[in-house]
Parts: structure tokens; C-alpha cells; sequence
């Protein structure tokens, strides 16, 4: 045992043989790998409404999308659908990388709306949102996130679904048809954005807020702690 491993003192680390040659700043960047902060997040998703809330709430991630078939299978409920999606959307983009360069924790995750057992997605057009929207009017209705946390390479798991419950006030045909013309119905599930023009339809919420516009931030980062993520 050497001096220095006496006085409790880590030994200086060299890099082996097939190494040399390789620059300081990757070694360094190699070394500090294993590290407990060292785990890199990445969002298998390109949606601009999670990655706000990831870079609102401070958390650093990188993007690698995943674009997967989104439909719901025959008889599938809204849960077992968010959570087969954001585990297919966290795997597909696992697969593109390269996870032999770093240890990180692949995201995915899913959102849908439903109603009485009905799952709405994303519209089609804009005849579809208003027919959605028509629906939720003066109505509480159920968003539904699923999470898959994929930590690579050891390919350990977290999942979650977190559900909020959304109610809407009466909207008027006009007021329908006013909001589908601005756009902002397409791209979201059940057909509104409740961080958008939307949210003055919609006088109360229970659960998450977070979970209605994407992400669930306090279960995923929850689940980011147990996996050894730290900020």
C-alpha cells in the first residue's frame, strides 16, 4: 500500500496503454464520467412545450427525438397507451446513440387527454379540434402523462403516469371556433394549450400542472434522483 492510499488519499489515476494519445481534455472528460453528477439527461422528444419546462426548471439536457407511430392500439386504454408510448419513444431514441461515448438517462414521455373513457390526441384538422374541443366544454376531463427513464449503459428503468384532472368552462360556438383559428389546437392533445390562449377556458385544474402541458417535473425529478442524476 502506498503513502499516499495510507494517508487516505486517492493515488493519481493514469489512463491505460490503448489511451495514450488521446487529448488531456477527453481523459479529463472520461474521468469525470463515472462521476455522480456526470449523468447527462437526454429528452427523446421535440417538443418545444418539455424542453421549456426542462430549461425553466434549470435542468440541463440535450435532445435526441424519437418519431414513433403515436396511434392507440384496438381497445388500448389511455394508460396502458402513455406508457407504451414513452417507453417506445425513450428506446427508439436510445437506439441512435452512441452509449459507449457516456453514461446518461434517456426521457421519454407521452400525453394524451381523456373523456369518460374516450382517448383524444392530437387533431387532424381544424374540424377535428372543434369537435374536440365541443367535448371538453363545461366538462372535467383526465390528461394522462406517461414517463420512461432509460439510464444507459446499465439499462435500468424508472416509469411513472402521472394524471391531473382538467375542467373546462362552457364555451360558445363562437369562442370555439375563434380559438381553433389561431392554430393552437394542432400538434396538442385533446386540442388545447393550457400555457397558451386556452388556459382562460379552463378555471380549474387538479394535480399537476406541469402534466398538462407535457412533462410531470416533480415525478420526473423524482425518478431522476433515484436513477443518480443530480444538478
Amino acid at each position: 500500500m502506498t503513502r499516499a492510499h495510507t494517508r487516505g488519499v486517492a493515488p493519481r489515476w493514469h489512463p491505460p496503454r490503448r489511451w495514450r494519445g488521446i487529448p488531456q481534455a477527453g481523459l479529463k472528460w472520461y474521468g469525470q464520467m463515472n462521476s455522480p453528477n456526470s449523468l447527462k439527461l437526454i429528452l427523446a422528444s421535440s417538443s418545444p412545450r418539455r424542453a421549456e419546462i426542462l430549461r425553466d426548471a434549470g435542468i440541463a439536457f440535450e435532445i435526441c427525438a424519437a418519431h414513433i407511430d403515436e396511434a392507440a392500439l384496438p381497445g388500448e386504454t389511455a394508460q396502458s397507451m402513455v406508457a407504451r408510448l414513452a417507453e417506445a419513444k425513450a428506446r427508439a431514441a436510445a437506439a441512435k446513440m452512441d452509449v459507449g461515448a457516456s453514461e446518461c438517462i434517456v426521457v421519454g414521455a407521452d400525453t394524451t387527454v381523456e373523456l369518460n373513457g374516450e382517448i383524444l390526441g392530437k387533431p387532424r384538422d381544424s374540424a377535428h379540434a372543434r369537435e374536440m374541443l365541443a367535448k371538453l366544454s363545461g366538462r372535467t376531463h383526465h390528461v394522462l402523462t406517461g414517463i420512461f427513464l432509460l439510464r444507459l449503459p446499465d439499462h435500468t428503468v424508472r416509469a411513472a403516469i402521472e394524471i391531473s384532472a382538467v375542467t373546462f368552462a362552457p364555451l360558445s360556438e363562437k369562442e370555439i371556433a375563434a380559438y381553433s383559428a389561431t392554430g393552437e389546437p394542432m400538434g396538442k392533445a385533446g386540442a388545447y394549450a393550457i400555457q397558451g390562449l386556452a388556459g382562460r377556458f379552463i378555471p380549474k385544474i387538479e394535480g399537476c400542472y406541469f402534466n398538462v402541458v407535457g412533462l410531470p417535473l416533480a415525478k420526473l425529478y423524482a425518478l431522476l434522483r433515484e436513477l443518480g442524476w443530480r444538478d
